[in-house]
């Protein structure tokens, strides 16, 4: 399968381009259910041109297919809450009002890149939903999940490694054990 400039090839079959957490749950959700071992891709890239911007330009990809992963911390009662927010890369999540409100905590904020380094098993700039801690919710928005005619209906998304991404249509991310479809995450 080919999507922009890029060679992409079933993520099962080339577990060597992913972190470990990713590699082990992207296993057992394809062990789960059969469509992930076809549908769920991966291709190596430059690791320089992992962040958003840089990807779309080099692999002529369209930036309206790309997803973004951040994670957001918060507090309540003394207890921490944390979420990854998948949202479109020409979107931003909405970390003070949606977020917030969804961990109900008073004040949300993005997790410090160590801790979501070493909390993740991932690299900075290639955190992806799939892998992540069982505590950690995976909040992802409607408009990752919608059709998007423009990049064949799927999403890219990191792989925890920044030399290489993920595809998968977006239909398929929200069957992600444990995740959350989430009306206007992103703003």
């Amino acid at each position: 399968m080919s999507l922009g400039s890029l060679t992409w090839h079933p993520a099962v079959d080339h577990l060597d381009l992913l972190a470990a957490p990713t590699a082990a749950a992207i296993t057992a959700w394809a062990a789960a259910e059969p469509e992930v071992a076809t549908a769920l891709v991966v291709t190596a890239i430059d690791p320089e041109l992992a962040d958003t911007a840089a990807l779309t330009e080099a692999y002529d990809l369209p930036l309206s297919g790309s997803g973004n992963c951040v994670l957001v911390a918060g507090k309540r009662e003394g207890q921490e809450r944390i979420a990854a927010a998948v949202v479109r890369a020409t979107t931003r999540a909405d970390v003070n009002n949606a977020v917030k409100r969804l961990l109900d905590v008073r004040k949300a904020s993005f997790l410090p890149m160590d801790r979501a380094v070493a909390d993740s098993g991932m690299e900075y700039g290639g955190i992806t939903p799939i892998g992540l801690p069982e505590e950690y919710r995976v909040l992802i928005d409607s408009r990752v999940v919608a059709p998007n005619p423009e990049a064949e209906d799927l999403v890219i998304i990191g792989s925890g490694l920044r030399r290489s991404k993920l595809a998968l249509p977006g239909s398929l991310l929200a069957r992600l054990p444990g995740a959350e479809v989430i009306d206007d995450l992103a703003i």
